[in-house]
This record gives C-alpha cells, structure tokens and sequence, in this order.
C-alpha cells in the first residue's frame, strides 16, 4: 500500500544544494525517484561554511566520496578542533579539541577523576590529556587508523577546512556523472495549490516544473518555505546579537595548522581559516555596536598575508524557520536557519537536517505524524547549538566593550541556565542521545573561560591518590609518546593530498 515518491526537485544549488543531491543520489540510488536541482547561474553562493566539524566525515562516507579527491578538488586542510583567543579576557586563550578527552577510569567520567586529581594537589592542565590538542598543539597529523592499535588513536577526530565554492563544484561534477538532472535556470515564480503544497515552479523560460517534494536552497530569503509557504521565522538575535559578518581571503604566510582561530573582538569575533591555498578571514559582528566600516577596517588591521579580494559584508539574523519541514517541502542550509560560525557547524545542520529527513523519509500520503517527528528533531539540534554558542559569550569575563559588557547580564535560555548550574554544582553536563556536542566539548569551553565546579563525584574519594595520579601520568606519556610518530600536518598533506 506505498505511495512513494516519484521526483524531488532541489531548488538552489551552493553548499547545501550539492550536498543534498550528492547524499540522496546516493541514498535513492535504484527507488525509481528521479533527483533535479535547479539552479541560477545569476544567483553567487555566499561561500561561507569553509570550516567544518567531524560529522563531515560522516557524510563523506555515507555519500561514497573519494577522500582524497575532494581533499584536493577543494584545496583542503585538515582540522583538529578551534583555538579561542580573547574570549575570557584579553591575552589569554584555549582550544576546543574534537574526540575524547583522557580515558574513562573504573567507569567514571574522566573529567571527575581530573577534578578529584587537582583536589589531591595534582597540577595538570585538562588539555593534556586530549589527544587532539596534543596534536595540533605540535601541529602534527595523520588519518585515524581504521582499527586503532590503542586507546590514543581511538580517541582523536577530525574535520577539513575546505574552500566551499570548490565543494559545490565538486559535488555538482559528482552529482552528473550519477544521473542527478540539473536544469540551469531562475525561479520566476512557486505555485502553490488549495491545500498549501507546492505544486509546481515557473522558470525564467516560461517552463514549468513540477515535483511530489521540494527541498528549498534558496539561502536567507527562502523562497518556497518563506516566501511561498510563508511558515516564519525564530528570531533569536536576543540571545546572540551579532548580525553581520565581512569576509575576504588572504595569501598564506606559512603552511596551514591543523585549527581555526577564532579571535574575540570588540564587537564580535573574528575568524582565520588555513586552506592549502589561502587562508578564509571574516570578522562576525553586531551592527549596533560597529559599523560596515569600522568592521572592515579592524578585520583588514589584523589579517596576516596579501589581501586576494575586496570585503564582503553579509548581512543575517540568527535564527530559524518555525518549521523546517512543511506539506512538501524541506528547508536546508541558510534557508532553513543560521547560526553564527562560531562552532563551525553550518555545513553540520545541513547533513543533520539530511540525515532526519531520511530517516523520516514522507511518502505521497505525506502524513502529519511524520514531518511533526522531523521538525522535533531538528528544532532539539538548532536550540543545543545555539545555546553552546551562547555559552561562549555569557561566560566571559570582558568587560572592554560595550557588547562584552551587554553579555555580562545577557539573556539566556532556560535549558543552557540549567546545564551551567549542574555543572557548577558538581563538573556534570546532562547529555541526551542524538546531542552533538559531548560533555568533553562543554568541558572544555568551561574550562578554558576558567569555570570550575564546586564539587566532584563523592564516590572518587574511594581512589587511591598515589593510584590516581599515576594512571594520569601514564595517560599523558601516552598521548606524548604516540603523536611524535605523527608527521606534521603540512608534510601529510604533502605527501597524501596535495591540492591540484
């Protein structure tokens, strides 16, 4: 009794169009659903995303991508977490690493045996024991063995920093050699029938084009699930007030390092992201605290290297759709939402929001109980990043400005208010199944804006201190010893993956 679909129509080709197409042309591969996008050649992507988290890794994989082809189709490098510069105060900073941090001891959380090891007059720092940090700390990569040897090995993860307009080029190219039919056109007009579906679009050569599903990537403006389906739209600027960013790209001045840099300033933040080629600057900021003009000249005073393009200023509102899934269409990328790039995780909603869509994948029925389902989903995912990206602000210490000071008494979430209780009362953060940020993430933002819990675990007194302190000791050494077999980061991409 299926009614299945016949034909998805992506509307918008860029990062989130191509990623679309190259995942469920790979997914719908032998359904009989015939896959079109529809793109403007008018229309520039923005080009922002450069700088991905490890679930890129993931799509890579699910998609069956060549590794090593897109790593040298899109000039990339590799990324072992984010370096924080000013956040907590001028002058000092921290790193986000991804994968574990230290080895879970006796089945407790190894950040309570850490807290229980300072208590005992133990002096380490929390990065120690990540063997991410470790490496881009000694700017040292490799690809993570497919069967580890050992627990270091197991416990590290990484992303890609890669030129995103080269993404969409080469997913575009993929996507043609797997029978996906690009049409190159405008939308001129999305007719909608009596039951508020999309029924069909009208293109710039007077041609229509109809499809049971429609996947709208279409950037900022959402053309069919805002201008057509009008759904609305959660504006979330009280919590983040940055609405602006200016972006150029600069030549390197020296290898790439396996991190971005993200870099606090007076009104906002700024971002460094090394390529092969070049490196992507852009400086996030909010406009009632800076102008245009004064955002260009802060970010042009503090890039290193020859400017290679004029400034781009990129207006946004921080936010999301009431519904990112509506009768027959779905909403992805920029249209669905955007958060400020602070965790780098804009290409990540897109291949999570792909990821929910596939598994809540509608038949012609299109039944309300499933899109309910989806748009849960996807609201728990925005409303976790955002309150993680909230917890960089409202945890400084600055108070040199007037957005720091703003941040000092700044609003925050109920479910992010409550988290940071917990974890002041005894180092725990509550953690749900599906949630993309680990407590080691938390961890290690917390730590890094000098945020230490009250108490530990009661029931890590039963350790032996002598016992404690040695099994921290041989962590460390592990991690020490197994990185300095690693080669650098620039000498690997060299020798694996040099960009063409």
């Amino acid at each position: 009794m299926q009614n299945a679909l016949r034909s998805i129509c992506i509307v918008g080709g860029g990062t989130a169009g191509w990623m679309a197409a190259t995942l469920l042309s790979n997914v719908l591969r032998g359904s009989g659903i015939k896959l079109t996008l529809v793109e403007s050649a008018d229309i520039a992507s923005i080009g922002v995303g450069e700088s991905t988290v490890p679930s890129i890794m993931d799509f890579i994989q699910a998609s069956q991508i060549n590794l090593k082809d897109l790593i040298q189709a899109t000039s990339a490098s590799f990324k072992l977490g984010i370096r924080f510069a000013d956040w907590s105060v001028p002058g000092e900073e921290f790193f986000h690493p991804f994968g574990r941090t230290g080895k879970d001891i006796n089945g407790f959380d190894f950040y309570q045996a850490w807290l229980k090891s300072l208590a005992d007059g133990q002096d380490s720092n929390w990065l120690d024991y990540s063997p991410a940090a470790t490496m881009a700390e000694q700017q040292r990569f490799m690809l993570r063995p497919q069967h580890p040897n050992n627990w270091v090995q197991a416990s590290y993860a990484h992303a890609l920093h890669l030129d995103a307009i080269q993404l969409a080029r080469f997913l575009r190219q993929l996507c043609l050699t797997r029978g996906v039919n690009r049409i190159e056109a405008t939308v001129k007009e999305v007719i909608v029938d009596q039951r508020s579906f999309i029924q069909s679009l009208t293109l710039d050569d007077g041609s229509n084009l109809s499809s049971d599903f429609f996947i709208d990537c279409t950037g900022f403006k959402g053309l069919l699930i805002e201008q057509a389906l009008q759904v609305g739209y959660q504006d979330w600027s009280h919590y983040l007030p940055c609405n602006r960013a200016v972006t150029i790209q600069t030549e390197n001045q020296a290898p790439p390092v396996p991190y971005t840099v993200a870099t606090a300033r007076q009104a906002g933040w700024s971002w460094a992201i090394p390529l092969q080629h070049r490196t992507g600057n852009g400086y996030v900021y909010a406009s009632q605290f800076c102008s245009d003009e004064e955002a260009k000249d802060t970010l042009l005073s503090t890039v290193t290297g020859k400017v290679l393009n004029q400034p781009s200023v990129i207006p946004f509102v921080t936010g999301k759709r009431n519904k990112l899934w509506q009768q027959n269409c779905l909403a992805l990328g920029l249209a669905g939402g955007f958060l400020e790039p602070l965790e780098s995780t804009a290409i990540h909603l897109v291949y999570k929001t792909l990821v929910h869509f596939i598994q809540h994948f509608p038949d012609r029925d299109f039944d309300q109980e499933v899109q309910d389902g989806f748009n849960l989903k996807i609201d728990q995912d925005y409303q976790e990043i955002r309150d993680f990206i909230i917890l960089h602000y409202c945890t400084s210490k600055r108070q040199d400005s007037a957005l720091w000071r703003w941040c000092k008494d700044m609003p925050v979430p109920e479910t992010l208010a409550s988290k940071i209780a917990l974890f002041k009362q005894r180092g725990q953060i509550p953690h749900s199944s599906g949630q993309f940020f680990s407590s080691d993430s938390w961890y290690a933002i917390l730590e890094g804006m000098k945020i230490r819990p009250n108490k530990y675990h009661p029931l890590l007194d039963a350790f032996n201190r002598q016992d404690l302190a040695r099994l921290l000791d041989e962590n460390r050494q592990q991690i020490r010893a197994e990185v300095q077999k690693m080669p650098s980061h620039h000498d690997y991409l060299q020798t694996h993956c040099p960009a063409r």
